[in-house]
């Protein structure tokens, strides 16, 4: 054989043979995930993780002692609420059972964004947290994150996830109340978040019941007065790595080996999303997640974030990443999701407008005929008249909606309703089947007495 005839047999046969690795989609699949890709190999301390978990379900990190982190992020809802909007402080029960109180107890708005579930937060080179990044990792920086905190952002915490931790408990709708009900809510009115802090620290150092938890996790001569709540925020982090890491997919089994682990519809649908569907353009890598912020004109219901398009004074429209950066062109655009157990995750988007997998699957194949023929009957959320006139301000005013089609970055895709079947298919290939019951994660109690259940 001539020496190119070689060269060309040669290279052939490497083609086809990256070509079959990658399954025969246009890009490569990712590698598997390893213990290596989590903070402390997915192994924390198991006391430092037992902390975590009653501190997590516990009410006393709020002002009103009336919500816990699990509220909005309840197993019973796979660590999200199963609402498009959580109903954060003053709220009762959980879930799409929770109403939004009565009375003087009665919530103040609704959460302005869709409770993020927290499968695989734990992996080391997540570099951004919340939908619009607004806590993210900077080396340059004392603490090691960039935030809104600034610089009272204390130093020691463990990664992203404990950051992360820091902020919901300042929060006037999410846990700490509204100002003049509690030393707390008052602390976060004024936006003086180390006072919230104190205030939380001090509530735990009074509870003589978490103590023996923290010295088993920090040692047995830790004091009491040695408590700071950025102890308590690693240990949540820590009990988030371990308990809500999901690797063990069909996907997953495929990845490593097993290719009968996910149905010809699933495989099918595999060629899809990282081929003709483009789907890998945004959630790439092992989690399905560039990390980047796109604008994909997602349908923006509730109260808003405070800001303002142009002409209007209401605050009901949520400029996402352009909130952090102060720049216009990053209007609209928010952080891409990772896609682990995606279909345990709804309601959709930043906002939680799409109610089922399939219909934000169809939203960003067409993202701007969706957003301009929206459902807006597919949200169901507790009633209350004075919130439900806030639900569809934006949605309601045709130059809000320009605004929103108008930053959208993505271009239509058509694809066959059997191959929207089988990309749908795809993503329930995404869920390991370990995640689909964690009841096993709720402690029987916790050291402050306060009940888990409104």
């Amino acid at each position: 054989m001539k020496m190119r005839q070689f060269f060309m047999l040669f290279a052939l046969i490497a083609f086809c043979g990256l070509a079959s690795a990658a399954g025969g989609q246009g890009k490569p699949l990712p590698p598997p995930v390893t213990d290596d890709d989590f903070y402390d190999d997915g192994n924390p301390d198991p006391e430092l993780v037992e902390l975590g978990r009653h501190l997590f379900f516990d009410k006393i990190l709020s002002g009103n002692l009336n919500i816990s982190c699990s509220t909005c992020h309840h197993v019973l809802a796979d660590t999200g609420d199963w609402l498009p909007l959580p109903v954060g402080e003053g709220g009762r029960g959980l879930g799409v059972a929770r109403d939004t109180g009565s009375g003087d107890d009665a919530i103040h708005e609704r959460v302005p964004r869709n409770a993020q579930p927290i499968f695989n937060l734990g992996r080391k080179t997540f570099n951004f947290s919340f939908h619009d990044g607004r806590v993210e990792i900077c080396p340059s920086e004392p603490s090691g994150f960039c935030s809104p905190a600034g610089d009272d952002l204390p130093q020691g915490l463990d990664n992203i996830l404990a950051a992360q931790a820091m902020f919901p408990v300042t929060s006037p709708a999410e846990m700490a109340g509204q100002e003049g009900e509690n030393d707390q809510a008052d602390a976060a009115a004024a936006n003086n978040l180390p006072l919230v802090w104190e205030i939380i620290e001090q509530k735990l150092r009074d509870e003589d019941d978490y103590l023996p938890l923290f010295q088993a996790a920090f040692g047995d001569d830790f004091t009491a007065n040695e408590i700071t709540y950025v102890h308590a925020a690693n240990a949540i982090a820590a009990f988030e790595t371990v308990n809500w890491r999901f690797d063990n997919s069909p996907f997953d089994r495929y990845l490593r080996g097993d290719k009968a682990a996910m149905s010809p519809s699933a495989k099918r649908g595999l060629r899809i999303f990282y081929g003709k569907g483009g789907c890998s353009s945004c959630h790439t890598g092992k989690f399905q997640t560039d990390q980047g912020f796109h604008a994909i004109a997602m349908p923006q219901i509730g109260p808003g974030k405070g800001d303002n398009l142009e002409g209007y004074t209401d605050g009901h429209d949520d400029f996402g990443r352009g909130r952090v950066t102060g720049d216009i062109a990053d209007r609209f655009k928010f952080r891409t999701p990772t896609l682990r157990n995606v279909a345990l995750t709804f309601p959709y988007g930043h906002a939680g407008a799409y109610s089922t997998l399939e219909a934000v699957v169809r939203h960003q194949l067409d993202p701007v005929n969706s957003l301009y023929n929206y459902d807006q009957s597919q949200v169901v959320l507790p009633s209350r008249p004075d919130l439900d006139a806030q639900d569809f301000v934006v949605m309601n005013d045709p130059a809000r909606v320009d605004a929103i089609a108008a930053a959208n970055e993505l271009a239509p895709v058509r694809l066959k309703e059997k191959q929207i079947a089988d990309l749908i298919e795809f993503l329930h290939a995404l869920t390991d089947p370990a995640a689909i019951d964690l009841r096993k994660d709720i402690p029987a109690s916790v050291p402050s007495g306060l009940t888990l259940a409104d």
